[in-house]
């Protein structure tokens, strides 16, 4: 029978009131951690029902029960063999940084398959708090699980919670501090003899050699018999001293088990994880809910597809809906105030050209851009809330990899419908250069929030929501051939993805309202400053008359495209923001009703080059920093060789049309 180690308990000498405790938050994806730390820092993290949300770790100080702490979020990773970019950043921080307290956050549902990443986690022998999240799940599922046996299982603080309602939280973080004080360490439990007995021979021999001092030389054991080469590159030349005892070590565990080292170890922990979780819990008849039925509709292999573009019409429609009723009079206001502004006699004309181009710039802001930002950004944070993006993204998976993408890009392509530049920074999460490469081609290529803007504000306005919808469509389906000819030209064997699914829950409006305003607050700090400070930037150069020289340099792009020369000028804005060229455009033209100016044809065209055409600068500055110049500047070429092409279809499709 497995039996817990003797740990060692002792007041921390560290630990004082002007030392705030470092709690780190640690766990596999989509366990609620980033849940968990929103609930205690306010909206500091992006929390997602969808696993991988997390690529990088937030951290933040936090308050509760009069103590402060330093609350770090970690990347959701299953195991520490790390497999990609932000399961290595976890374990990275895990074996580099001082720890106070480790806080597991588990799915209680998942209880069992939970357990082997614990059992990992108590090998690094830091301080650690198990927080058993989702307990109401758990009990919908019909398990039942005894927290207070499972803390005397381990030997370790376990504290039941449901981070998403608050509850348990203070709880935990009162026995995070108890155990941070005290410095109560974790050790591994010990499973079978044979298999211990091989790790504890190798552990004697790691013992004589000059070890890194934060790595238990049980953990790396293990790790080497498991032949982890992230674990053999931190050991360095001193793996040539113990290399020969590891192959022996791996040789007889072959011998005994009839398999290889790391499956002998990896069993061995699935058994004792199960073996734990029958102890503690136990499980009953689930109820039935409509949750579990759900999915055979919208996971289907073609009702999911009818029902994913019936969901996208109904969303883009109602965005075009509501934010067309709140666009309208607030675009009259503004422009009621601009001709005010120009019955001022008394201001110079260049007083008057600056004064404009700054009502115009804080009109486009409120007027143009919020109306279908602000609810395109709720209702994306509502359908991510509930579980639906998830399925999106599993149905995606197939296409993903026909197209010979590895199935975890769909994970980036998702996020940039929010905002290019975290998907872009995402794509570390592919260990193929190949794959980084092109997923942050089609990352950056993604419809962003900004884009949307465009896309609303003129073929929304003017062709309507199932236009918009086409739009989208049309962007996809470019996308995809994109990705499946790159594929071709630079062949590689991809896998699918391993994807967990999240249980569907209620969306609630404040969180719903945090999340949106999280992703909103980019553009009142940085786009809409932008956009004033560009409108004053394009009234100089009316004023200036140094129009006429900047379009000139761009009419080769809009003369093929059939666009007047005083669109080019807002194309050159629109690498800035994307919104720019937007707001730039109603300026040039001197009115906000483009359509009594451009004809449809010629919205279509602009609008589909817009969404197409390189880059903002933000984004390019995130693809340098992920894949390099070099292919940097391949994918700003490509997206303008692109845009062209789509913008030359869109003309010649509006000629047919109209």
């Amino acid at each position: 029978m497995p039996h817990l180690n003797s740990k060692a308990q002792h007041t921390n000498p560290l630990f004082n009131k002007e030392k705030h405790p470092k709690l780190v938050l640690v766990g596999q994806p989509n366990c609620g951690k980033s849940t968990l730390f929103n609930e205690v820092a306010g909206y500091r993290s992006m929390a997602s029902n969808f696993g991988g949300a997390t690529v990088e770790f937030t951290e933040s100080h936090v308050k509760i029960d009069g103590q402060t702490y330093d609350l770090i979020d970690l990347p959701g990773t299953y195991s520490l063999t790390s497999m990609d970019e932000a399961e290595r950043e976890a374990l990275r921080y895990l074996i580099t940084k001082d720890i106070d307290v480790m806080i597991n956050v588990v799915d209680a549902s998942l209880l069992s398959r939970s357990l082997e990443l614990t059992l990992q986690l108590m090998e690094l022998e830091i301080p650690m708090v198990l927080c058993l999240n989702m307990m109401d799940e758990a009990e919908r599922k019909g398990i039942k699980i005894d927290h207070e046996a499972l803390s005397s299982r381990l030997g370790i603080a376990v504290v039941p919670a449901v981070a998403s309602k608050g509850k348990g939280i203070s709880d935990l973080f009162r026995q995070s501090y108890n155990v941070a004080h005290n410095r109560i360490l974790a050790n591994h439990i010990i499973g079978d003899q044979d298999v211990e007995s091989v790790i504890a021979g190798l552990e004697k021999k790691l013992s004589k050699q000059p070890l890194p001092q934060r790595i238990s030389p049980h953990l790396l054991a293990t790790k080497l018999l498991e032949s982890d080469p992230y674990f053999s590159e931190i050991l360095g030349n001193e793996l040539k001293a113990v290399e020969s005892v590891v192959v022996r070590a791996q040789k007889k565990l072959v011998k005994d088990h009839g398999k290889s080292a790391d499956e002998v170890i990896a069993s061995q922990r699935h058994a004792l994880s199960m073996n734990i979780f029958e102890e503690v819990a136990k499980v009953r008849k689930p109820d039935l809910h409509w949750r579990d039925r759900v999915d055979d509709i919208l996971m289907h292999n073609v009702w999911g597809y009818a029902f994913l573009i019936l969901i996208l019409a109904v969303f883009f429609n109602g965005i075009f809906k509501l934010g067309g009723w709140i666009e309208a009079p607030l675009t009259g206001f503004f422009e009621n105030v601009t001709n005010y502004v120009l019955t001022w006699t008394w201001l110079p004309d260049l007083g008057r050209h600056i004064v404009i181009g700054i009502v115009q710039g804080i009109g486009g802001g409120i007027a143009i851009v919020i109306p279908f930002l602000f609810p395109f950004l709720m209702g994306l944070a509502l359908l991510e809330d509930v579980g639906y993006l998830p399925r999106v993204a599993f149905l995606m998976d197939g296409f993903m990899h026909k197209i010979g993408l590895h199935g975890k890009a769909v994970i980036p392509a998702m996020l940039g419908y929010g905002c290019n530049v975290p998907a872009v920074m995402a794509t570390r999460i592919l260990e193929s250069r190949r794959d980084r490469f092109i997923a942050a081609l089609i990352s950056s290529l993604v419809p962003c929030s900004a884009r949307m803007t465009i896309i609303f504000g003129l073929v929304g306005i003017y062709m309507g929501g199932t236009a918009a919808m086409l739009i989208y469509l049309a962007n996809f389906i470019v996308l995809g051939v994109l990705a499946s000819i790159l594929s071709r030209v630079m062949p590689e064997v991809s896998p699918g993805m391993l994807f967990e699914m999240p249980a569907y829950q209620r969306p609630t409006l404040n969180k719903a309202l945090h999340k949106t305003w999280f992703r909103l607050k980019d553009f009142f700090t940085i786009a809409w400053p932008l956009l004033i400070l560009g409108s004053i930037i394009l009234a100089l150069i009316e004023y200036l008359g140094m129009e006429e020289l900047i379009n000139g340099l761009v009419l080769p792009i809009t003369s093929i495209l059939g666009l007047p020369r005083i669109v080019g000028l807002t194309l050159i804005f629109g690498v800035l923001r994307k919104e720019l060229s937007m707001l730039m455009l109603f300026q040039a033209l001197g009115t906000q009703q483009v359509s009594d100016v451009l004809s449809m044809t010629q919205i279509l065209t602009f609008t589909v080059f817009v969404v197409f055409y390189i880059p903002c600068v933000a984004t390019i500055g995130a693809l340098a920093k992920q894949i390099k110049w070099r292919s940097t500047t391949l994918i700003v070429i490509l997206s303008l060789v692109i845009a062209i092409i789509m913008g030359l279809l869109a003309r010649v499709l509006g000629a047919i049309i109209w």
